[in-house]
């Protein structure tokens, strides 16, 4: 007789056994989880970090020994893990094809800090005794133009998987893995909040890639004829999910929005211009209607979901500073 697993309760278990126990992943504190760094050196000055974090993130130097000086020491030991297999794959082949870049893809919410990591991390690994290269790409380029949302009414989607340009975010990364020269990454401005025509960043078969966006680790619907449907995430080696409790997130993206207001939307070229021009309170209640329009539901329908598809997941604290982590277990 089979059980399902929908059958077995909590009551059913052993008193001293805790849910954690038949997670996939091994849990630590932010302190625990700061020994594992051992001897890595910290290659970064306080004022390198205070210049890669984004408007109204507070990490700090001790934030990145705490946290990012252990990450980088495992990610030097899944990026040497990966040549040496893909070495060994080769003679097992017998194929002369070079090795392809490692790419770690990171996820989460608006305004939980993935743009911060992916800096900082960039950084980092960049400065590893071996010099590799590393490239950032994020998918805002990837979006459709606005045009083009306008035109099929999709403005107010913005984010969503379907306002990006799958075919091109999946062609760009398999070029990317079959390590192809001079691989072209579309542009995007924020002042605009448009793709640039005609503007590319090009990525020429660097060591390292950091792929950042927030739905990266977005699965699709399997074929029910059980033809391949790649995804985002297929290319990656190694995936990072920026988690917090949504009050935070919702907090931080309203504070953020507010702390724009006064900064970048007093451009006059600034797509969110006229939201520098109206009182306080009419500008907050537009932040309150674009997280609980918008971001609240892309977070409760498609982030969120993706959270237990990551190798690891930081999660932050109120004061926007990492508390605990979760690794994958192998």
């Amino acid at each position: 007789m089979t059980i399902a697993a929908k059958d077995i309760e909590a009551a059913d278990l052993p008193d001293n056994l805790q849910k954690r126990d038949y997670s996939p992943y091994h849990f630590f504190t932010a302190e625990e989880w700061s020994r594992f760094r051992a001897d890595t050196p910290l290659t970064l000055t306080a004022d390198e970090v205070q210049r890669l974090r984004s408007l109204n993130d507070p990490v700090d130097l001790g934030e990145v020994r705490q946290i990012y000086l252990s990450l980088s020491r495992l990610l030097s030991t899944h990026v040497e893990s990966s040549q040496m297999l893909f070495e060994q794959r080769k003679r097992f082949l017998s194929m002369s094809e070079t090795k392809t870049p490692f790419v770690i893809g990171i996820a989460g919410s608006v305004a939980v800090g993935k743009s911060t990591t992916a800096r900082i991390l960039a950084q980092l690994l960049a400065r590893w005794p071996s010099s590799p290269k590393v490239d950032l790409v994020t998918t805002d380029g990837f979006l459709y133009p606005n045009a083009v949302l306008q035109r099929e009414n999709m403005m107010d989607r913005k984010g969503f998987p379907e306002s990006y340009d799958v075919g091109a975010l999946l062609r760009f990364l398999s070029a990317i893995k079959a390590g192809q020269p001079n691989v072209k990454a579309p542009s995007y401005s924020h002042l605009t909040y448009d793709v640039l025509p005609d503007q590319y960043t090009v990525i020429d078969r660097p060591d390292i890639l950091i792929f950042e966006g927030i739905n990266v680790l977005q699965s699709r619907n399997l074929p029910a004829d059980g033809k391949i449907v790649p995804m985002v995430s297929d290319f990656f080696d190694f995936s990072i999910y920026i988690d917090a409790e949504e009050s935070l997130i919702h907090s931080w993206y309203v504070n953020r929005f507010m702390r724009l207001r006064e900064t970048a939307f007093k451009n006059p070229e600034s797509y969110f211009h006229r939201y520098a021009t109206i009182s306080e309170d009419a500008a907050r209640a537009i932040a309150e209607g674009l997280w609980h329009n918008i971001n609240l539901k892309n977070l409760h329908q498609n982030i969120l979901p993706t959270r237990p598809r990551a190798d690891l997941i930081l999660q932050k604290g109120p004061n926007h500073l990492t508390e605990k982590v979760a690794l994958r277990k192998l």
